[in-house]
This record gives C-alpha cells, structure tokens and sequence, in this order.
C-alpha cells in the first residue's frame, strides 16, 4: 500500500514538474513527441504559425485536415473552432495562398445533411487524437468517430456510426467547377475537382475515387444546396451523399480515397497504395514512415516540451515542398505540369516560396535528406524544360507573390552539397539561373523586377515605381553571390565568374554611413529623406531597415567595414534587441499588418523572429568575435519563441523555414549563408544529438554539461582536436562527425575572438 501510495506522489510530481522533466535516451518513436496542433491557433490578425494539423506522410502529394473554417477560406482549421464541416483533402501551404484541388468527406447520421452548415458538428479537443499518421475525432451531433490514415496519394477513413443504422456519407467537391458519379454496384464514387487559387493552366483538375466497403443503399447529388435525384453531376458546385446499407447500429465503415492531376483512371492507380491493405495495416505504415524519417535526426537530454518542439518542428520541416508526381502502372514517375497543364514524365514538386525556404529549409534538406533534396533538384530541372523559368513561388505553378531571385540560392546551395553525390542537369539550372538574374519575367515575382533599374544604377531606385526596392537590390545582389558561387564550381569563364561576383557588391550602394543602416536611394544617387530605421515598408519587404540592413549574408566582414569596424558593428547589432518593441503605422495607409503585431507582442527589441528576413541576424555576432552573444540569443530565441501549443509559433511558419532554423538552431549550427560550405555555430540545446545523413554517415553532437544555466560553450572538440572556429565545414559534417562540447554558465570571451575563427565572408576572399 505505501509503495502504491510513493509512486502516486512521484506522478503527481512529475506531472507538476512536466518542464522540468528530463527525456535522457534516444526515442525509438520520435513521432510520439510531434504535437501538430502546434501553430493551429492564428487568425487573420496574428499568427502563432497559421497551420494546419496535416494528417499525411513525409512529402506527401495529398494531406487531410479536419475543416472548420467555410469552403474557400485559408484559415482551414483554428485551434478555437467548436465545429467541423468536413474532413478535407488539401494542398494548402499557407492561409496566405490558399488551397487548390480541395475536397471533403464529412459522415452525417440520421438524414442527408449535405450543405456545409447542416452538416457541421460540434466537437471537442479532448475527444480528439492527433498525430502526423492518425487523426480521430467524435463529431457530437452526428454520434459518429472519424478516423483517418494517410499514404503519399491516398488514404483510408475508419467511419463509426454509433447508435443509428441510418449511416449517410457526403462527398463536397466545392465550387468553381466539379463533377461527382455515384457507381453503387462497385460501391464507388468518381468524380473532380478544379477548386484553386491561382497557378494553374485551364485544364486543372483533381481527380478523385473513393471505395467503400459497404452496399450504397442510396444515392443522390447536390448543386449547390440542391439535392437532386441523379447519379452524376457536373456543374459549378457539385457533390454527392449516399447512404450506406446497413442493418445494425455502431456500423463501421471503411472509405478508401485517392486523387491524381493526372486522370480517375490514374486516381484508381493511386488507390493502390492503399487497396491491399487495412485501415490499421495502414496506420502502421504511416507510423513507421514518419519514426524513420524524423529518426534522422536524434535529440536527448531535454525537458519534454524541447523535445515535443523540436520534432514538432521536425515534422513541419518535412512537409513541404510536397511531391507533385505519380507512379504510373510500369512505375514510372510522372507528373501533370502545372506550368504547361501536360502530362511529363519525371519528378516535381511545389508548395514552397524560395524567399522563405532557401535560409534553411532547403540547407536542412541537402545535409540530411540529401536523397530528396536531390529529387527536388530534378523537379527544378523539369519546371525549366516546361515553362522557361524557374519558380519563386510556386503553389502548384507560378505564383506572383513576394520578391528575389532566390532560386539561385537553391541551386547553388543544392549543387554544393550534392554535386559529388548526384548526378542531374546542373548545366541547364545554370541557364536558368543566367535567365532569371537578367530578365523581367512573365510576372513580377519570376524573374527579377527592375532588372534595368539594377543594370544601369547598381540598384533599384525608389522613385521608379517599383516597390519593395531595397530589399529586392540587397536580394538581387546576394543571389548574384551564389551565381558566382555555382559559376566557380562550373569552371564558367573568368569573365562570367568576376561579373556576378562584382554584382554581389551592389549592397554597398544602399549603405548610409551617416545612419549605418540600409537606405533606399533615388535615381539621382541622393538618400530618401524622413528616414526612420523601424519604419516597415518604404522600400522593405514585410520588415524594416533594422531588419534588412543585415541581408548581406554574403559579406558580413564587409558590411563589418562600412559600418567602422567590429566596435561599431556589434553596437549596431546590440541596438535591435535593446531597442523599444515599437512598431509604426505604415506611411503608406496601409496600417498594421501581422508581423508588425507579432514583433510587438515578442518583446525582443526590434528583433521579428516571426519574420524570415531577421532570423540569421542572431549569427552575425560569431562574425565580430563576439560569439557568446550569439549563444544566449539563440537559446533565449529557442525558449522563448517556440512552444508546443496551439499559439507555439511567433509568426507565420511559412512551409518550414521557421521550424527548420529551430531544428538548426537546436542542434547548435545555422546555415547564414547558403551556397558556401559553412555553418555558423549557435550552441546546442540538448546533451546528446545524433545525425544520421543520406550520405551514410553520422554526426554525432555532445554536450554534456547542458542545461538551462549552461548555455555557452566554453570548448569545443571536432574529431578529437579543440576547435576555436565560429562555424563548422559541411564536407567535415558529412564525411561523419564527432563533435564534443563542454558548456558552461558563463561565456568564455577568449574562445572564438580571432580573426581566423571568423566564418566566410566575400571580402575576407579578396
């Protein structure tokens, strides 16, 4: 009875002290710890990560989520919602750029509930089961569970009609054009969708089939809120509702559903991914799917929430940028193209904007899944061939949305790291590049907007009616750096290779030395006038000159000369997490938007995690010796900025990139400036990681001695030797690494401070 009633008392303590409880072993099912719920509750107003829970597997063509916001809107699901229309089939990579090729199921009971208002249910998070592989929830109003497991194409429902034998289904392919056939004696129903937001070719369509285990006893369709008595319906808003034969309350029955760009008879293709097999059988494989894909990356030796945010994260990191492609019945990858709506063969992919992903998505990608960075690299090589160009913004084509050529970034950064190891047309990405760098392109974001401008002037001028000028000229010129990167590994001709490197000086041209922060400039070379450092816009990108004047990732030791030496830059740097959260209406009307909001409300200065132009400044002090301040912002950032809650994120989460600089961050090492070898040291988080790559080798990471006090590295250990540098190399890292960290409560102001320690800058090259 006292050993009962002791271990009663432990529990009850470990519950009390749940951040304080530490997880020392390495999970075998990391996907346990995966919350991903975190980032659901956002709205319009403030975002703290606006995602959805996506039920689907690594990279996944298709995703499912419970819908409760209404047909059409980008807030799909919200934490704070009490009722659910539907379960969905989504695309989704933001609220942002909405959806395209959406359906729902939604089971109803009792009558054909079929419009998306009848049909809502009430429900409640506590009768909710949510996991990367699962979703289960109980729908009150219609006493019925859904569950849900997913594959690549496809997935299969698990439907509980508890306590009635009038078991109805509705299939919703939403407006702006759908068609649905019932087939009830293959117990079947067909159908498409053409529902999208833009970036497709006029012959768009998502096919879909569903199979089900269970005698159709009765069929209709519905235009609209019409109900009609007929078996098929093309027209703007079609759907369907059946009612299952059944004989016995608390029926369960099985749906298998499958989707293609390509054909029905390409969505019955897909359905083999699921056909053989039981909805359990499936689950199993979604689990075991994710545990090996997050086990890349083994963390121990945090509190529990560090380790639910870390592979919460994780598992954010590995969604996007979705496959876009098939198996066809030979087993041939092959693709509809968004770009030329023809059926292509090869790999594509999208649902992914460069201007967020290239920081350190796309790095986190090529270091450890190099197997599917490669594909993506192949899929870039197929955008090329169908369209002319490469994408910015793609969802699932062209978008015409945010600014740079970033593109460049990610072939660069992509062929460096994978270019001894994988073979595909790097020669014709290079074309692309050279293309995309000196052209205006068929919409403002592909291409590069006032190319001339940049040409003549060295920049763009604020006074030519191009807005967001100085954060396009300060983008501009460091993608010209990864050209000049790729040019030199290339063995392109001296004269391609100094041109992009010369141009990758352009950021010089903004620098005012009088306020030491970028300016945007006039056509006459003069500075504007009324110039205020946190002022968003005015030639900025969602973000402010306290924020851009350090997109030089480049050249850091020569923004370090312009503005007077590492004194004078470190006090810079202290300024933007020292200064008031103050944030300004915009002058151009436009008021206050999200991020301006999120930057307030963090209170770190004028530091905007939430935002990707400010996320690498935290870095920038390994650069002035001067690391340690590196540290502590980085561990103040990983504690403070993420959780494994609804309101988790402190900004939009942006198909990865967020989650990937924690993920980074964590593990102690940054990517500041993709398409160079280098990664800038942080200081880890957990005692133990281990990184197992698609190279076939390991980085193993230790650190003892960490804790929520030690938080600086006081030695550091590469392969046996002490290492005084401020980043580690990537070839050391995926040749295997073994990395060995002694931490401390207090900085070591000795280690680090040299000019040798510093990482790569351009001017340093000179």
């Amino acid at each position: 009875m006292m050993k009962n009633y002791l271990f009663f008392c432990l529990l009850i303590v470990s519950c009390f002290c749940y951040g304080q409880y530490s997880v020392d072993q390495f999970s075998e099912n990391p996907v346990d710890f995966v919350r991903p719920l975190m980032g659901t509750d956002s709205n319009f107003e403030l975002s703290t990560g606006n995602v959805y829970p996506a039920i689907a597997v690594p990279w996944g063509m298709n995703f499912w989520t419970p819908q409760t916001g209404e047909m059409g809107s980008g807030w799909t699901y919200t934490y704070n919602s009490r009722k659910i229309k539907g379960f969905k089939q989504t695309h989704q990579p933001s609220p942002w750029m909405n959806d395209y090729g959406q359906f729902s199921i939604m089971p109803v009971s009792d009558s054909l509930r079929f419009t998306e208002k009848q049909r809502e249910s009430w429900f409640s998070h506590k009768s909710e089961v949510v996991t990367p592989y699962y979703y289960k929830v109980f729908l009150a109003d219609h006493n019925i569970t859904t569950e849900i497991a997913p594959t690549e194409r496809a997935a299969v429902f698990r439907v509980q009609y508890h306590h009635t034998d009038n078991a109805y289904l509705v299939l919703d392919a939403f407006d702006k054009g759908s068609f649905v056939k019932v087939l009830p004696k293959e117990h079947k129903i067909v159908g498409y969708t053409t529902k999208n937001s833009g970036g497709v070719p006029g012959n768009f369509k998502n096919y879909f089939v569903l199979k089900f285990d269970k005698d159709i006893d009765l069929a209709k369709t519905f235009e609209g809120d019409k109900l009609l008595d007929q078996l098929s319906l093309e027209s703007d808003h079609s759907g369907a509702g059946i009612k299952f034969a059944t004989e016995v309350k608390n029926t369960s029955v099985e749906i298998k559903v499958a989707s293609s760009f390509i054909s029905i008879e390409q969505a019955e293709q897909n359905l083999n991914e699921v056909a053989p097999y039981s909805f359990d059988e499936i689950k199993k494989k979604a689990k075991e799917k994710w545990n090996s894909t997050l086990g890349k990356i083994q963390v121990s030796g945090g509190s529990l929430p560090q380790m639910e945010t870390f592979y919460s994260c994780l598992y954010r990191s590995l969604l996007f940028p979705r496959m876009f492609y098939e198996y066809d019945a030979t087993g041939k990858a092959i693709h509809y193209s968004p770009y030329n709506g023809n059926i292509e063969e090869g790999y594509m992919f999208t649902d992914t904007g460069f201007w967020d992903t290239f920081r350190a998505l796309f790095p986190l990608m090529n270091l450890v899944y190099s197997d599917m960075a490669y594909k993506m690299q192949e899929g870039l090589v197929n955008t090329y061939k169908e369209s002319g160009w490469l994408p910015e913004w793609a969802s699932p084509g062209f978008r015409n949305i945010m600014i740079g050529n970033n593109s460049a970034s990610v072939v660069a950064d992509g062929f460096q790291k994978l270019g001894d190891d994988y073979s595909y047309n790097i020669e014709l990405l290079f074309e692309a590049l050279l293309k995309g760098a000196n052209n205006t392109g068929p919409i403002s974001a592909v291409g590069r907007e006032g190319i001339s401008y940049y040409q003549q002037y060295g920049y763009i001028p604020f006074d030519v009616g191009i807005n967001q000028n100085a954060s396009r000229t300060l983008e501009y010129a460091y993608d010209d750096f990864t050209i000049y990167q790729l040019a030199k590994a290339l063995n392109k001709s001296d004269s391609i290779v100094e041109f992009y490197k010369k141009r990758s000086l352009n950021y010089q041209h903004l620098f005012d030395p009088e306020t030491k922060f970028m300016r945007p400039k006039l056509a006459s070379g003069e500075f504007i006038d009324d110039f205020n450092p946190i002022d968003w816009g005015r030639g900025f990108t969602e973000g402010n000159s306290m924020h851009y004047s350090w997109s030089v990732f480049h050249d850091i030791d020569g923004l370090i000369g312009l503005m007077g030496g590492k004194k004078a830059f470190i006090k810079q740097l202290d300024t933007i997490f020292n200064a008031p959260s103050t944030i300004l209406p915009r002058k151009n009307g436009r008021g206050i938007i999200h991020e301006m909001r999120e930057m307030q409300v963090a209170n770190m200065g004028q530091y905007a995690h939430g935002n990707q132009p400010a996320q690498h400044i935290i870095y920038l002090y390994n650069y002035a010796g001067q690391p340690w301040k590196s540290q502590y912002w980085v561990r103040e950032t990983l504690n403070r900025m993420y959780k494994p809650t609804p309101d988790g994120y402190c900004g939009d989460e942006d198909n990865g990139q967020t989650s990937a600089w924690y993920v980074f961050s964590a593990m102690g090492f940054y990517p500041v400036c993709p398409g160079v070898d280098q990664y800038v040291l942080g200081a880890p988080l957990f005692k133990e990681i281990k990184i197992h790559t698609d190279f076939g080798t390991n980085i193993n990471i230790s650190a003892s001695k960490n804790s929520d006090e030690n938080i600086y590295i006081d030695k550091l250990q590469l392969n046996g030797k002490v290492s005084s540098r401020n980043y580690l190399d990537f070839n050391t890292l995926k040749d295997g690494a073994s990395i060995k960290i002694d931490m401390s409560s207090t900085p070591n102001k000795k280690r680090g401070t040299s000019e040798k320690d510093t990482p790569y800058s351009l001017s340093k090259t000179n």
